[in-house]
């Protein structure tokens, strides 16, 4: 099938179209039903009759934006009317929900008229937070948001002029800054003169471009004084208007520093280019087909293209999805009254940023593993980049509160950490051991320091204030990779092989001279990083240890393990897997080490994953589970987790209810605990899962993970006696950095 007939059959399965209805309190019973509808609903009705304001804290209306068109100019169909624009719309409020969990209602306008247009988009204030105009033609869309603006108390934002400007302007930014130009001094062109041309031109000088550098061309060229004055242009177009010579495209772009199409495909060659300031920059952004082909721009130049357009499969795509669904999550956040100019440059300023920062893996991954490096093919984020929310959003609702369109003030700390957790359980649980760690870093060695990933990883945790980072490894690589990617800092590095690891040698030959390593092995064994790395943790010349990043598990695990062992308390490591589902949290053990545990193993773990989830904030609730119910079959398996939980209830430093054999679905499903074994002693569903078997929690969390969708973190290995954690092969980036949160947090305990 082709790209047709696929999106046809993805627009028409049932349920026809993208979007539902779906409720977000419980509708289960009477009193559900009673509390959503009536009589219950009386009571928020009464309050916000007495404030209008209140519709903020019992309705969904802070939540909720209007994507509002016409029709009149859907991007690339032209005017196709409302009917017919419905799929893009509710694509809009796919994208407002995906990128910022922004519900929206689609309204398609039967109405080319713009008094009529206004008129029935300021009498939904009551139910929209914010509305995003959409789609609807020149001049008439500058009409209608203007009027909008003053008339409405809410943000009004057309994205077709204001997105392309904030996106596009984040990239001139950094494209100036990397052609060694400055804004004010560009000579920019721009091919088109309709709604986006106008309002991206307006948007460079407020960045700091200057007006009278601009040359704007339209269908009959270049949009002169002369013609401003002959010619019926409209106001907008007149705006621009220079006294230059009349001339067309190729006369305009003569000498330019910058070129802007917002027009049509194909209008621009490679003499044209050729015929442009060096080191042109050029943002051909017609869709499907650009100004000039991506190829034809590179080819036409011997010195430094820089080149952006609206397309995926090339560098630099200018996407609005980078710019509206952040921009009225702030606005919304801090229920702004407009999306003003502070705003948009803050916006662009936070994207252009965020494009000099390192890209995390998943992004990398996402796009075909193509290096992905601030430089003239990366100059804007990609728009599956998840930190634009807590980059962006923040940015947007200060400026907000900054310029006085905010009527709700914000802790700014507190609000990206909100944000974060929208982006999942995982990275609301993973602040809580972050915030911990930066109250007090810690010294945590990364074994294979000269690994890529180990040193961008060190690079965030310096950065972030979450540890301080020692890097095992070649000293020259580290230097080299940490230069190759542009990492601004100075990690502390030791080279096993010409670092003085004597007296590191001296302690591992005394810990295991009787387990047969003679002091000519030790020597060797303290230029592994592994070894190097434990022996530093166990003398105390770091506080934590990391790796595994290279080896397989039980590998990574045996030199911790023979030099700093398990704690005083303990007897046995374990690895445990903290899974994140929407509205809860579950720490899974043991998943990776001990292969057929007895009672005293059990008990031993459940110990230990209960302080680890209290690590977390979470109070624990262990369940030890089997395939059967408090005794309903007896077997030497079932009676392992049994006896396990009789020595946990009788110790005495067990402050936390554990209860079992029992089921998974018992352990985790409150109807079924309460009812049929209410002489439980977990009141509610359990959060610490305790398998009986490697097999079973491998198998277990694994599942969990793939079919419950859950997120997951680990494995953190608990019992050591020293803070130690076995990194996945394959880890990410920020994998490695919550682990060494994990391990900071750790050690603050120690």
């Amino acid at each position: 099938m082709g790209l047709d007939e696929d999106a046809l059959d993805y627009h028409s399965r049932d349920p026809p179209g993208k979007i539902e209805i779906a409720t977000t309190k419980p509708t289960n019973t009477q009193r559900d039903l009673s509390l959503a509808y009536s009589p219950g609903v009386a009571a928020p009705c009464e309050k916000i009759a007495e404030n209008p304001e209140r519709a903020f804290t019992y309705t969904a209306k802070g939540n909720m934006v209007a994507v509002v068109s016409d029709g009149s100019a859907v991007l690339g169909l032209g005017d196709i009317g409302p009917e017919a624009s419905k799929p893009v719309m509710e694509g809009k409020g796919v994208l407002f929900k995906r990128f910022a969990d922004i519900d929206v209602f689609d309204i398609e306008l039967d109405t080319d008229d713009a008094d009529a247009m206004v008129e029935t988009v300021r009498a939904m204030e009551p139910t929209f937070g914010g509305i995003n105009l959409e789609d609807i033609a020149a001049p008439e869309c500058f009409e209608v948001e203007r009027r909008l603006r003053e008339e409405m108390d809410i943000p009004v934002f057309h994205d077709d002029q204001h997105g392309t400007a904030i996106i596009s302007g984040a990239a001139l930014v950094n494209a100036a800054d990397i052609a060694g130009k400055d804004l004010a001094d560009l000579d920019i062109v721009f091919s088109g003169a309709g709604a986006s041309a106008i309002a991206t031109a307006r948007f460079y000088v407020s960045l700091g471009a200057t007006k009278a550098n601009i040359t704007m061309c339209d269908s009959s060229g270049i949009i002169t004084a002369d013609r401003a004055e002959h010619e019926d242009l409209n106001e907008f177009k007149q705006e621009f208007a220079r006294d230059v010579p009349e001339g067309d495209l190729a006369d305009a772009m003569a000498g330019a520093d910058v070129f802007v199409g917002l027009s049509i495909g194909g209008i621009v060659d490679e003499t044209m280019v050729q015929s442009m300031a060096s080191d042109p920059i050029i943002f051909a952004m017609a869709n499907p087909d650009p100004e000039i082909d991506y190829e034809d721009a590179k080819h036409a130049r011997d010195d430094a293209v820089i080149m952006a357009t609206g397309r995926s499969d090339y560098p630099n795509q200018v996407n609005n999805v980078l710019g509206f669904p952040f921009i009225f999550r702030g606005a919304l956040d801090v229920r702004a009254t407009e999306i003003n100019e502070e705003m948009k440059v803050a916006a662009a300023e936070a994207l252009a940023d965020l494009a000099r920062q390192d890209v995390p893996d998943a992004v990398v991954k996402a796009y075909g593993d193509q290096p992905l490096q601030f430089g003239p093919e990366y100059i804007i984020p990609k728009p599956l980049d998840p930190r634009v929310l807590f980059e962006v959003t923040p940015a947007v609702a200060k400026a907000a509160m900054d310029s006085g369109a905010a009527r709700k003030e914000l802790d700014l700390d507190d609000y990206v950490e909100r944000l974060e957790a929208r982006l999942g359980k995982s990275r609301e649980m993973m602040r809580v051991v972050l915030n911990k760690a930066k109250s007090d870093p810690k010294r945590v060695v990364l074994a294979e320091g000269d690994d890529e990933k180990m040193i961008r990883a060190a690079y965030q945790l310096v950065e972030q204030g979450i540890a301080q980072p020692v890097l095992l490894g070649d000293a020259d690589e580290i230097e080299a990779t940490r230069r190759r990617f542009g990492l601004e800092f100075d990690p502390v590095v030791v080279d096993p092989e010409t670092a003085d690891v004597e007296a590191y040698a001296d302690r591992l030959y005394e810990l295991r001279q009787r387990k047969g390593v003679t002091r000519r092995e030790a020597e060797e064994l303290v230029r592994d990083g592994n070894y190097l790395g434990s022996v530093m943790v166990e003398m105390g010349d770091a506080d934590a240890m990391l790796t595994g990043l290279t080896h397989h598990y039980p590998s990574a695990l045996r030199p911790p393990l023979q030099v700093i062992g398990t704690a005083e308390d303990a007897d046995y490591a374990a690895g445990v897997y903290m899974l994140t589902f929407k509205n809860r949290v579950i720490f899974c053990a043991d998943a990776t080490v001990n292969q057929d545990p007895d009672a005293d193993v059990l008990a031993e773990v459940t110990r230990h994953t209960a302080e680890l989830a209290r690590s977390f904030n979470v109070e624990p609730r262990a369940a030890m589970l089997s395939y059967s119910n408090f005794g309903s079959v007896d077997t030497e398996g079932t009676r392992k987790p049994r006896e396990a939980v009789a020595k946990l209830q009788a110790d005495e430093r067990v402050d936390f209810p554990v209860d079992g054999e029992m089921q998974a679905d018992t352990a985790v499903v409150e109807d079924i605990l309460n009812s049929t074994y209410e002489f439980s002693e977990l009141e509610d569903p359990a959060n610490v899962l305790v398998f009986p078997n490697l097999e079973a929690g491998n198998i277990g969390y694994k599942l969990l993970q793939r079919l419950g969708g859950a997120e997951a973190i680990g494995p953190m290995l608990v019992g050591m006696d020293k803070p130690v954690h076995v990194i996945q092969r394959g880890d990410e980036v920020k994998d490695i950095v919550n682990l060494a949160g994990v391990a900071v947090v750790d050690a603050q305990q120690e």
